[in-house]
């Protein structure tokens, strides 16, 4: 508004004479600074939209579902190859983190190179123990994707909900390994390194 103003009183000051040629000259430069402003406003706009909508998408560490997802999937092979949207997604949705239930199923089945019998026959891929039995005491799972939603309800519920939230707290818990924590983290870099 203040510069059609200045504008205005450009126009409304300049003698007839020379006045001409100085007002097709602004008008012109005027109309292409504006144009050019304008586009430049519209864009810095729609660059801002996107971002904000990342920012909305964003599930985990500044990441969309579909990196965390894709982040995953670079460290599950065989058995477990292409299961990381559904680690994500019901970690999230189980408050557990995505990428130390990752590390765990690494650690407890060895899929990050071949997956384990216990994965392989019986679905199980945390190490739970339960019934109906597959042997060893561990846990038998109708389907792979039902054993992995089990094993982060069992994060979710038996650690998480008391605090466990880390390898470090897990560890006297879950593992009678006094170094099972520093191998989880040391999944957990890998995973985070991709």
């Amino acid at each position: 508004m203040v510069i059609l103003n200045v504008i205005t009183i450009i126009f409304l000051t300049c003698k007839d004479s020379d006045s001409k040629s100085y007002k097709a000259y602004i008008t012109e430069n005027m109309a292409d600074n504006f144009a050019s402003a304008y586009v430049d406003v519209n864009e810095y706009n729609i660059e801002k939209e996107k971002e904000e909508q990342r920012k909305k998408a964003l599930v985990y560490e500044d990441m969309t579902m579909s990196e965390l997802t894709s982040l995953l999937d670079k460290s599950l092979n065989s058995t477990l190859s292409n299961k990381g949207e559904l680690i994500a997604s019901h970690s999230l949705k189980k408050g557990v983190d995505p990428v130390v239930a990752t590390a765990i199923i690494l650690q407890e089945t060895g899929c990050k190179w071949s997956c384990s019998q216990m994965v392989r026959k019986c679905n199980n891929v945390g190490g739970v123990k339960g019934s109906p039995n597959c042997g060893g005491g561990y846990k038998r799972y109708s389907t792979l994707d039902e054993g992995i939603k089990q094993f982060i309800d069992n994060l979710a519920d038996n650690y998480y909900a008391y605090g466990l939230d880390t390898p470090e707290k897990m560890n006297n818990k879950y593992a009678e390994s006094r170094t099972w924590s520093q191998k989880v983290n040391n999944y957990v870099n890998s995973i985070k390194n991709g």
